[in-house]
């Protein structure tokens, strides 16, 4: 796999990293032949926010920051995982493939819930031992979860499926193995976004996923995305998480429907009827999500017609529904307010000439922010006197989702 196709300007420093992990296998397990590599990208979200658990579009893009395992099978079932970010290994038995309590939302519990996902779509699994490094910080807003899942996936089937693993499928199994086993609701666009690579515009009507690449080098138009990590927990916030998904379905069970993209056109014309009968809260994010719906398919038209001008309005477009009608920018009655400073400095900063939006699930992390790459410097200096050193972090749009190296 070509190194600079892959990780762009990050490309220098991957063969030192990937040496490092291969030492950290013949430490951990005695030596390193016959070790393979298996990547699986953190995604960035571009447009989309909050739309794919109601079936809705969104513009999602695969990254240079990912998770890489150093793995080899071993005879059994058992998998035998260390973490650079954790001192003791996962060990994991795959002879009982049911979620439980005990494993909720941890790491074993990702590893059992593909190995499950996997054979129950009739694909071969087996134990292995692994050492895995990543560069998709947990709370960087990248998916570190995803990434780390749609890793596993690309393992089983290098290792005992002849590679045969459509993307697609890893990132559906990959949602089954964080939402049961996990035990944390979540879309699929996070894992597809990673497992399929590159710029993507995924549209989930009717619970399927039609993918569609978009070509587009925004470093050629002068501009470098970037998130930044304006600070906050993600880990007490799986019940405003929740809440979104959930009260856009009461919405749509209101008109008729299991999700709200089967009634979009429907909800503004129907709020007189849905006051009182659901929280305005509720309406106001169905509202968001027809209205973000229709603004990514604009936005992917603009990329198509190189109008980086109507592109950019649609992403700042979309971070003000998110901050107005989405409302996932703050909990309620919280004091500290990280997501709406970052997002109002970058205004101030960057109106006229780039864009900003939040990013991801919101209320916590990061946002996104599309700066002329002249000015990237000004930027990080002006964000990072805020958020603090390494808060801001540019992007390669990387071409290619989960890959073996």
């Amino acid at each position: 796999m070509d190194l600079n196709y892959l990780y762009g300007p990050s490309a220098g420093i991957q063969t030192e990293r990937f040496d490092k992990l291969k030492a950290y296998f013949a430490q951990k397990f005695g030596d390193s032949e016959g070790v393979r590599l298996i990547s699986a990208p953190g995604r960035t979200e571009i447009a989309g926010n909050h739309t794919d658990h109601n079936h809705g579009c969104v513009l999602a893009a695969s990254v240079d920051m990912d998770s890489v395992a150093a793995v080899r099978p071993v005879k059994g079932d058992t998998v035998t995982l260390y973490s650079d970010m954790y001192d003791e290994p996962f060990i994991v038995s795959l002879d009982a493939l049911e979620p439980t309590e005990a494993e909720k939302e941890t790491t074993s519990s990702l590893i059992r819930g593909m190995a499950a996902g996997m054979k129950q779509n009739g694909f071969e699994i087996g134990g292995f031992e692994a050492c895995v490094t990543s560069s998709v910080q947990r709370g960087s807003g990248l998916s570190s979860s995803a990434a780390f899942e749609v890793m596993l996936g690309k393992i089983f089937s290098v290792l005992y499926n002849g590679d045969r693993l459509d993307a697609k499928l890893n990132a559906k199994i990959s949602q089954f193995a964080e939402n049961k086993f996990f035990m944390k609701p979540c879309g699929l666009m996070d894992q597809m976004a990673s497992a399929v690579g590159g710029l993507t515009y995924i549209d989930f009507k009717g619970g399927g996923a039609a993918v569609e690449k978009i070509s587009y080098d925004f470093a050629s138009k002068g501009f470098t995305p970037c998130v930044v990590s304006a600070g906050g927990d993600h880990g007490n916030l799986t019940n405003e998480y929740a809440a979104i998904p959930a009260e856009m379905k009461a919405v749509a069970r209101l008109l008729g429907a299991e999700t709200l993209r089967d009634v979009e056109d429907k909800i503004e014309a129907s709020v007189p009827m849905l006051k009182n009968r659901v929280s305005d809260r509720a309406i106001l994010r169905a509202l968001h999500f027809a209205d973000e719906n229709r603004r990514v398919r604009k936005m992917v038209e603009a990329l198509k017609n190189d109008d980086l001008d109507a592109f950019f309005a649609g992403v700042i477009a979309s971070g003000e529904s998110s901050w107005k009608l989405l409302q996932n920018l703050y909990v309620a009655g919280g004091s500290n307010q990280e997501m709406p400073l970052a997002l109002e400095m970058s205004r101030r900063f960057l109106e006229g000439r780039g864009a900003w939006r939040i990013h991801g699930g919101g209320f916590a992390g990061t946002i996104l922010a599309f700066v002329p790459t002249g000015e990237l410097a000004a930027y990080t200096a002006y964000m990072e006197a805020v958020f603090g050193k390494g808060a801001v972090k540019p992007m390669f749009i990387r071409p290619e989702g989960a890959v073996e190296l």
